[in-house]
């Protein structure tokens, strides 16, 4: 799979440091949203969730909840597509063969990472050699 190093304009905005921010770097590429406005967003979001069930729900740079990041992609007019299910194992991989056109965010074991038309945008290829395992992805809601 072809792979372009894409930090979502983290360095540009300023953060520096070793992070965990892979939902922030992936959202930012795929919806072509600033790095620093999807890190607000995505804090703010926890914020409310915390609140709202009181649990925690992460932060932008070391990591959020899927439940955060549900409901920072349902809000942008994206839609979570399962590709694994319990008990079939696994059937779509981290390939461009495998996955669709388009600017999406596929979801594998530890991290998100942003995928143009096939391509891999992240800091490195977390591909394995195009054998990781896709959990599902999030996409644009298609307009009728």
């Amino acid at each position: 799979m072809n792979f372009v190093y894409d930090d979502g304009g983290r360095a540009e905005a300023g953060f520096e440091g070793e992070v965990r921010d892979c939902v922030a770097r992936s959202f930012a590429i795929a919806t072509e949203t600033p790095y620093t406005v999807m890190y607000n967003l995505l804090n703010a979001a926890t914020k409310v969730l915390n609140q709202v069930d009181g649990r925690s729900h992460g932060n932008a740079r070391k990591g959020v909840s899927r439940k955060t990041r549900d409901y920072v992609m349902e809000h942008l007019g994206w839609e979570w597509i399962p590709l694994v299910k319990v008990g079939v194992g696994c059937k779509v991989h981290l390939r461009e063969e495998e996955l669709p056109k388009g600017r999406i965010v596929a979801r594998v074991s530890k991290h998100c990472v942003a995928v143009i038309d096939g391509v891999v945008h992240d800091t490195y290829d977390p591909s394995q050699g195009g054998t990781r395992c896709v959990y599902g992805i999030y996409r644009k809601k298609e307009t009728a």
